[in-house]
């Protein structure tokens, strides 16, 4: 290689670098290994030393829960004409295009909404696009959002916002009893300059926001969008986005037949009414189906409004978007094929029996408390302050029995006191429930 550029050593290639920069020892790194099977057996030595929730009993939620995932998802996401063209365009569709189509469709149909676009990198993402976009819309720039909505979100939306046509981002408080919005604080915090009222529905701590309807009255009431930010496992049971009025929908579908991974495992989506005004600010690409020629057949094809997007108007784009999450869109789709109706429903259902039956057996354990009276979905606090002992504390001892349990909210959310978020999905059995209240019962004494 050195012989057909022209180039004596290869030390030749790094001229340019200053001497006073240069690493003068080898990199501290072990010896490579000479054969695959050795790289293998070295790589499965590291990974041993972790614990997964596959090894241990998991309560944790919090943005990233444990759901089952069908065989056939993995299947089909690991097909080759998926998996190396995760992203795909004109020349490495090969039925992506097709998938995605079918994604949208699909996110269309469960949220209740007309228009979805492409795949985003998670929830986060699609939070902090939805209140640009709602912005845009109103021409307006504050957003409201929940005092309990997940810390973790509201942190990237800030970061997101920031030198944007969102100026400012203001809380609305909750009800200490029920958990849910203040409709009184929201009310009075709403006003000209409001572009969306943002609303996670659960909430981050779990309560089911009944209020929905008078939330969306007040908003559009003073001229703003309401953005709903939804888990969408729990729409088999509660209701959509678009059946209370949602300008805007969107949120993370890891929920969908995605595994739960370290840094990566996760797709968010947007999806809204079909007003050229809302399509016209999506900064992410929709897939489109036409008619090709006088027949029957069909194509599917990319870009609607072209011009938005940071691909075309590069640095004078109204957002970003980028290589996403393709192919957790087609894992969702796949899901939700499998699904149905039918099926979303019974999960749903499943899902809120088992989380009620673990708030009661947990309700028994002495000195544990569940602050809000709303009823949950998946998740729920735990409060132990009447047991002397705090969230970190009972966490650890949980972890002595192999079971992890909730997301410590001490900090987050001073004001709970010694509080933890667990979290119920279809995976945990009743004997799981059981062994998690029996556990309680005995690192609180």
């Amino acid at each position: 290689m050195l012989t057909f550029i022209g180039v004596d050593q290869v030390e030749e290639l790094y001229r340019e670098i200053p001497e006073r920069l240069r690493l003068k020892r080898p990199l501290d790194l072990p010896e490579p290994y000479r054969s695959e099977y050795d790289l293998e057996r070295y790589v499965h030595g590291i990974l041993a030393k972790n614990v997964t929730c596959d090894d241990y009993l998991s309560f944790l939620g919090g943005g990233c829960e444990k759901h089952h995932v069908p065989a056939v998802v993995d299947v089909i996401v690991s097909r080759g004409e998926f998996l190396t063209a995760y992203f795909a365009n004109a020349y490495t569709d090969n039925g992506a295009f097709q998938a995605l189509f079918e994604y949208q469709s699909l996110m269309c149909d469960l949220l209740d909404m007309d228009v979805a676009g492409y795949p985003l990198t998670c929830g986060l993402h699609a939070s902090g696009t939805a209140v640009r976009m709602a912005a845009r819309i109103t021409g307006r720039s504050e957003v409201l959002v929940p005092a309990t909505m997940n810390p973790r979100r509201l942190q990237q939306m800030r970061t997101y916002c920031q030198h944007s046509e969102v100026a400012r981002i203001a809380t609305i408080a909750f009800d200490s009893a029920s958990g849910l919005l203040d409709r009184r604080d929201l009310e009075g915090k709403l006003d000209s300059d409001t572009a969306c009222v943002f609303v996670e529905n659960p909430s981050y701590l779990g309560p089911i926001e009944s209020q929905m309807h008078q939330i969306v009255e007040a908003a559009h009431s003073r001229g703003a969008l309401l953005v709903a930010c939804v888990n969408p496992i729990s729409l088999g049971v509660l209701a959509s986005p678009g059946e209370y009025g949602a300008d805007i929908a969107c949120g993370d579908s890891q929920s969908l037949g995605v595994h739960m991974n370290y840094g990566g495992g996760a797709t968010g989506f947007v999806a809204t009414r079909d007003l050229p005004g809302h399509i016209a600010e999506f900064p992410n690409q929709m897939v489109n189906v036409t008619r090709a020629g006088a027949g029957d057949s069909v194509g599917f094809t990319m870009y609607a409004y072209p011009e938005r997007l940071s691909y075309r108007a590069r640095e004078l784009a109204k957002d970003y978007t980028g290589t996403n999450a393709a192919l957790w869109a087609i894992a969702n789709a796949v899901y939700l094929s499998l699904m149905g109706p039918q099926g979303m429903w019974e999960i749903g259902e499943t899902i809120v029996k088992k989380t009620h039956y673990a708030k009661r057996l947990i309700a028994t354990v002495p000195g544990v408390a569940l602050p809000f009276s709303a009823p949950s979905f998946n998740e729920f606090v735990v409060n132990f302050d009447g047991t002397g002992k705090t969230a970190g504390e009972i966490n650890e001892a949980l972890l002595a029995r192999q079971i992890f349990g909730g997301v410590d909210l001490s900090e987050d959310f001073p004001e709970l006191g010694q509080s933890a978020l667990y979290c119920v999905s279809e995976t945990h059995a009743a004997d799981d429930l059981k062994r998690l209240a029996s556990a309680l019962h005995g690192v609180t004494q």
